[in-house]
């Protein structure tokens, strides 16, 4: 079964290791016919704690690590001007 991939962007890099990632998806409604944007946390496991606040990541499913940690950096992604 393939891993899930999200992109999203760094809120926080407080906590050692680990940052939090906001990840937006946006769908059209079935009745109103209205685009809805849906946002959503995830906690990620970052070795290097080379992520800031502001970047742009990737973010993979991986093994639970603690509690709240099942997703690793990939990779910062390219920003699109």
């Amino acid at each position: 079964m393939p891993k899930r991939i999200l992109q999203g962007t760094v809120v926080s890099d407080k906590n050692e290791k680990t940052v939090t990632v906001l990840v937006e998806r946006r769908f059209t409604h079935p009745l109103m016919k209205k685009t809805v944007r849906l946002t959503k946390k995830y906690r990620a496991h970052d070795e290097a704690n080379a992520c800031k606040i502001g970047e742009i990541v990737r973010i993979r499913e991986c093994r639970p690590i603690s509690k709240n940690k099942c997703w690793e950096v990939v990779s910062e992604a390219a920003v699109e001007a």
